[in-house]
């Protein structure tokens, strides 16, 4: 099963199933880290049912939400409703259906680890933003818990921070910050006695003019 077909079954339960994963927490650490501004637009990748979207939209910003799953993103617009500053989009994270230079930011919480590519889809991140503008990823750090590759149908289990340094300066980022989030994400194995309790890490980087 892909990440994609995963999606697609849990679409849902996600609200659910992410409040038992993580807390809202998270959210406050990637906005915070963006430093975002009333009017300015955000691209939300991965949006799932809208967990940094709701806190973007409370800020006053305009939002880009993709996400490969059209079913997670249906369960996102009816919990959303009429709110028209939200604009959904089927896409790929090493695909974006943006055009260049149109996001003053770009959020990535817990998506990585179900791209092919990870450095792929931060320059694509950084191709959509405006000179200027914000990267900010927030996902888990490296770990050792094979059952989430079969329950969860992660490709990556998680990520070393060098690493994800590296690839935001191979994308032409500057100001490139990694550090913890300050809070764990928790997932009990369905098929087995394995808690799994991995940190979580906040990264960011600005775009250069002239990138």
């Amino acid at each position: 099963m892909s990440s994609k077909e995963f999606f697609d079954r849990v679409a849902r339960d996600w609200d659910e199933m992410r409040e038992e994963y993580y807390s809202d927490e998270v959210r406050v650490g990637a906005l915070a880290a963006a430093g975002v501004e009333k009017g300015k637009t955000a691209a939300d990748i991965g949006a799932g049912t809208g967990f940094i979207t709701q806190g973007l939209i409370q800020e006053g910003l305009r939002v880009i939400a993709v996400d490969q799953s059209e079913a997670i993103l249906n369960e996102m617009k009816r919990k959303f409703g009429d709110i028209d500053t939200i604009d959904y989009r089927v896409g790929n994270a090493q695909d974006l259906p943006i055009p260049d230079e149109t996001v003053d930011y770009a959020f990535a919480n817990m998506c990585l680890h179900h791209v092919e590519s990870p450095p792929d889809a931060i320059r694509e991140m950084a191709r959509i933003l405006r000179p200027g503008g914000r990267i900010v990823i927030t996902d888990a750090d490296e770990h050792d818990f094979e059952f989430l590759r079969e329950e969860h149908h992660d490709r990556w289990l998680g990520f070393n921070r060098s690493d994800i340094k590296a690839w935001f300066q191979a994308a032409g980022l500057s100001d490139v910050c990694v550090g913890s989030i300050g809070t764990c994400c928790e997932v009990l194995s369905t098929c087995r006695d394995d808690l799994a309790r991995i940190g979580i890490f906040v990264a960011s980087g600005e775009k250069r003019a002239g990138l």
